[in-house]
């Protein structure tokens, strides 16, 4: 099962999400950021945009993977609630790829917070915990 929260960080605020699998931790920090951004809870799965991306380890791979999704709000307007992430080691290096499903950003119906400027390895951390589930997490720009 996957969840997420935002953690108290000194001036910004911090995203982290949880999962029984990486690619679950990966959907739920994902989710975590646009809840940064919006209220996800009133993002509807009207659009789906498709996202690949492959790098040479973990944290590169999870970072890139949210700078695809916030390249798609600021150049589309778009905001999104749900995730699907698949994630192989493919040749030594990562490859994932994602479903992100939301709809036009609609600042009456989604309840804007703050806006995200960009995504950092600040506080980056991607660790499988002793209960066997998976964490990643991170501090957005803000």
């Amino acid at each position: 099962m996957k969840t997420w929260e935002h953690y108290e960080h000194t001036a910004d605020i911090g995203i982290r999400g949880y999962g029984d699998s990486l690619e679950e931790a990966f959907e739920a920090v994902a989710t975590a950021l646009f809840d940064v951004i919006v209220n996800v809870n009133k993002v509807e799965k009207k659009e789906v945009r498709e996202i690949e991306v492959e790098e040479e380890d973990l944290e590169a791979l999870l970072y890139s993977f949210l700078e695809e999704l916030l390249v798609l709000h600021d150049t589309e307007g778009l905001v999104f609630g749900d995730f699907e992430v698949k994630i192989e080691k493919v040749d030594g290096k990562y490859r994932l790829r994602a479903k992100a499903y939301g709809e036009k950003f609609d600042p009456e119906k989604h309840e804007p917070k703050e806006e995200v400027k960009a995504i950092t390895y600040h506080d980056m951390k991607i660790e499988q915990l002793p209960d066997g589930r998976w964490m990643a997490q991170l501090v957005p720009d803000i």
